[in-house]
């Protein structure tokens, strides 16, 4: 059974290696265009967010290497699992990160794919820098610190 947020939102996957890999400097949600076997297969949550990127073709923004399984109670017209999907923003937005990828290191990750309170499926977009070798180091060890404060507070109490 999918996890309910405080938004009511029910989600379906998230990619916890893009915050390993990735400084998220920027988040926005985007609709996705899906045909009705890909949304029953996102209602069973088979879909893996890792190696996915978003990225702009002719003023607009697709998902690419996302696996959406086929749906195991489909027929002979089930979609393909790695197609290529039509993200739905606003002009502004798609003039903006068109703008923001052309910066050297900037790219579009897919942080999670979640239903909205109204039944619709949104993909959550990062802008993303990569993180070198050095950095994800340092995320570690500030990581570790901080658990280790936690268990001192803890058993002082």
């Amino acid at each position: 059974m999918a996890k309910d947020t405080e938004d009511h939102q029910k989600m379906v996957a998230t990619n916890r290696k893009a915050y390993h890999d990735y400084f998220i400097e920027e988040k926005f949600e985007a609709g996705i265009v899906l045909k009705g076997t890909e949304v029953k297969s996102l209602r069973d949550r088979r879909v893996n967010l890792q190696d996915s990127y978003a990225g702009v073709k002719d003023g607009e923004i697709f998902l690419y290497h996302c696996h959406i399984s086929p749906y195991s109670h489909g027929n002979i017209m089930n979609h393909d699992p790695m197609r290529t999907r039509k993200l739905l923003l606003h002009r502004k937005e798609i003039n903006k990160l068109l703008g923001k990828t052309q910066q050297k290191g900037l790219t579009l990750i897919p942080l999670r794919i979640y239903f909205s309170e109204r039944g619709q499926a949104k993909v959550e977009l990062g802008l993303a820098k990569g993180k070198k070798q050095h950095d994800r180091r340092d995320s570690i060890k500030a990581r570790e610190a901080g658990r280790e404060v936690e268990r001192a507070i803890k058993e002082r109490k």
